[in-house]
């Protein structure tokens, strides 16, 4: 059997409906839980097991079965967040008496270091647009403003104009649950973003006239053809280093650090709600500190 049951299915959609509603989560973060959950239902639908009577020792079979099948720790850890939310909320919904994935621990992932670039990198991927085109202009300014305020990728190519105010120099920023929070774009983000605005945008423009960013459509770019476009740019940059959506995103963050910035500081500009989540980048950051102790303390033995 290789669809899920009606029943199940109807669950599934229950549930994400509510996650939507009390959570503000994006669509790539439903879809990635729809997957999580199906992937479930499919596991269980051979043995005439709806969700709603799966128990802790099937649970954690599907969890070992997924490992035996080559899925990363990571993503086995994120698979069991999804199972984990939706049988806490069969539970408070009165569908179930015990919640079987209630004492089940997440397995244990190492927290890999974010991919980032040196300022050099980032330097040599800003100049690769081509600024005679008015799809490289327009690339030059998305660039620039990424760089200057770590926005993540899904956040800039849905920016509108009336999120701008060049005047203060702010960008007001809708991020994950639909937390607002404002970041400071810089004197070279505006340069390259009004330029673009004077010469570009209109040329871009389609039916929706507040997308700061339209495609070659004129429509909202999708965040896979911006990581198509950085990909090309990097290339053409020279760029060796492996690339990922959020690496501009990393690099604001890691570049900050390098110079001195308040964790807490950044913390805020990145729109993280847990500190935690920003403390990743000052290892990034100390391998940097420990990099020019080596090359400039007296007695560091070099």
């Amino acid at each position: 059997m290789n669809t899920v049951s009606d029943a199940d299915q109807q669950l599934i959609d229950r549930w994400l409906d509510q996650q939507w509603l009390e959570k503000g989560l994006s669509d790539h973060s439903l879809d990635n839980y729809r997957r999580d959950l199906r992937q479930l239902a499919l596991w269980a639908r051979p043995q005439s097991l709806p969700l709603a009577r799966c128990q802790r020792f099937q649970l954690l079979q599907f969890l070992a079965d997924r490992h035996q099948q080559g899925v990363s720790a990571r993503s086995v850890a994120r698979q069991l967040s999804a199972i984990k939310s939706f049988y806490r909320w069969l539970k408070r919904e009165g569908m179930i008496e015990q919640d079987p994935a209630l004492l089940i621990e997440r397995p244990r992932t190492g927290r890999p270091l974010p991919k980032s670039l040196s300022e050099a990198d980032v330097e040599a991927l800003l100049a690769a647009p081509d600024l005679d085109d008015p799809l490289g202009l327009r690339d030059r300014a998305m660039l620039e403003v990424l760089y200057a305020t770590g926005l993540r990728v899904t956040e800039l190519v849905s920016l509108t104009q009336g999120q701008i105010n060049p005047r203060q120099g702010l960008i007001r920023v809708i991020g994950k649950g639909n937390k607002e929070r404002l970041v400071p774009l810089g004197e070279e983000a505006l340069h390259w973003l009004g330029r673009y605005q004077r010469e570009a945008r209109a040329l871009l423009l389609g039916n929706d006239q507040e997308l700061l960013f339209p495609s070659r459509r004129g429509t909202c770019m999708t965040r896979q053809t911006f990581w198509h476009r950085i990909k090309q740019l990097a290339v053409k940059a020279g760029v060796q280093k492996s690339l990922s959506p959020h690496t501009l995103r990393h690099a604001f963050a890691t570049h900050l650090l390098n110079h001195g910035a308040d964790l807490r500081v950044v913390q805020l500009l990145l729109g993280h709600s847990d500190l935690s989540t920003t403390q990743i980048y000052t290892h990034v950051a100390q391998q940097r500190l420990q990099d020019l102790y080596q090359k400039h303390h007296p007695r560091s033995g070099t």
